[in-house]
């Protein structure tokens, strides 16, 4: 059984970062998941999937994992570069690309 500790990464859906300040153990899945017979639901037996841990710092969920006896591996984030654009940038003056209204 290994674990994973990530960062999480800023979901495509927000413009915001939140919940991706905090460090991520969760377990890598031991079964296939399957869908279920009678409702086609999607699972699986792994009650170990389930779990998700979040720390405050790489240093404390790294302490857990060798307190726990688990084998684990760190991803480390990769840095992001920051955009600096405004939507007032969609109408200024000497915009590169057609503006068609």
């Amino acid at each position: 059984m290994t674990a994973r500790i990530y960062k999480p990464t800023k979901t495509a859906m927000q413009s915001g970062e939140a919940r991706t300040k905090e460090w991520v153990l969760d377990f890598e899945p031991q079964s296939k998941r399957a869908p279920e017979p009678l409702m086609g639901w999607i699972g699986s037996s792994d009650t170990q999937a389930q779990v998700r841990l979040e720390f405050e710092s790489k240093e404390e969920a790294v302490a857990y994992a060798t307190r726990m006896g688990l084998a684990y591996t760190v991803i480390e984030p990769k840095p992001r570069k920051p955009i600096r654009k405004s939507y007032a940038d969609n109408f200024r003056f000497g915009r590169i690309g057609s503006w068609t209204h």
